[in-house]
């Protein structure tokens, strides 16, 4: 399987590739997103591709891309729109501010279902966060997804939120050289 680090011209080549990943990946529960959502997602990826700090990272087999990972750097002030406010709510605007502006924000993992389970999400999300400034790096996901949270905290990323008891909020992590990471409150 060969990973391929690219800019965001050179992702958008993959186009419906990748559409067709995050839509294989993301159909199944927890997270049951169509034909819809997979479309929404191609339409924001474009202008993903323009932030500051764009990265990714796609895997790619015999032809056939298996899976990808997108990251950027976060904008100073921390954002207000998407799941921003969430992540603020939970961390609190100073530590928000803190701990995420300025870091790698990694924003998508997606893989194939026959790819799942192999290395292949941990050989991606190292491949875009490599080079993150100071290991400064950080992710939202679905506390409805006890696969994913398990997959990060065994990559040593550390929970930084805690999920909220209707079991539907978002959990922060940082990452494993995330200068933070210490200062979290780990779940018992």
């Amino acid at each position: 399987m060969n990973i391929r680090v690219c800019t965001g011209a050179e992702l958008l080549g993959f186009g419906a590739a990748l559409r067709s990943v995050y839509r294989d990946a993301f159909g199944a529960p927890p997270w049951n997103e169509g034909e819809a959502e997979a479309d929404a997602f191609a339409v924001r990826l474009t202008g993903n591709t323009r932030r500051p700090g764009f990265v990714a990272a796609v895997a790619v087999e015999e032809g056939l891309v298996n899976g990808f990972a997108t990251a950027w750097t976060t904008p100073s002030p921390f954002p207000t729109d998407r799941s921003y406010g969430q992540a603020a709510a939970a961390l609190g605007s100073e530590r928000a501010h803190a701990w995420l502006c300025g870091a790698l924000e990694v924003d998508e993992l997606a893989l194939r279902p026959a790819a799942q389970g192999t290395g292949l999400g941990a050989r991606l999300l190292d491949a875009v966060a490599q080079d993150c400034p100071e290991g400064r790096a950080w992710l939202l996901t679905s506390q409805r997804s006890a696969r994913a949270m398990s997959f990060y905290r065994h990559l040593g990323w550390h929970q930084a939120t805690h999920p909220t008891p209707d079991g539907e909020g978002l959990v922060l992590f940082l990452g494993p050289r995330h200068p933070a990471r210490d200062l979290t409150v780990q779940p018992l």
